[in-house]
């Protein structure tokens, strides 16, 4: 795999989900076209509904996650309506392979490169904001929200 570098502060990324058998068989529709003058935007990557996990990872993540383990810090997070695949495109279906996500993905790739040295310390977050709600997804209890929260915004895990 070819070494991408890292070279803007943000990127943005749009994955377009595919429909689910409910939609289909109602007869959504992928893609409509609104009546309204046309607003136009700017994205790094869009991937198609037919975008496979492992190109997702590899285009967006990796050359992330590569830079981590050069020692800078690294931040990805999924953003969008609740029903639009962000838990899909993060965590996947770990038992399926090619169905795995981008955090088992990144955590695939951290620990084979870490496995040579000893004393190796990697620490995760795994947070969900919903309705204005910060609750750490890695903690015994999920459901517990985070009350604490000092003035740069980083929650202060119980």
């Amino acid at each position: 795999h070819e070494k991408q570098v890292v070279s803007d502060n943000v990127k943005v990324v749009v994955r377009f989900r595919p429909l689910n058998q409910r939609e289909k068989m109602t007869g959504f529709k992928q893609f409509e076209t609104a009546q309204e003058p046309p607003k136009k935007f700017t994205f790094d990557t869009v991937f198609g509904p037919d975008s496979k996990q492992l190109d997702v990872y590899n285009l967006t993540a990796r050359p992330i996650v590569d830079s981590v383990l050069e020692g800078y810090n690294g931040t990805i997070f999924a953003y969008g309506q609740t029903g639009t695949g962000e838990t899909f495109t993060m965590e996947g279906v770990r038992a399926v392979p090619e169905l795995r996500g981008i955090i088992p993905n990144s955590f695939a790739h951290i620990f084979s490169h870490i496995a040579k040295y000893l004393g190796s310390v990697v620490r995760v977050s795994y947070l969900e904001i919903y309705n204005e709600e910060v609750r750490d997804l890695l903690g015994k209890d999920q459901m517990q929200r985070l009350e604490h929260l000092n003035p740069v915004c980083f929650p202060i895990l119980p």
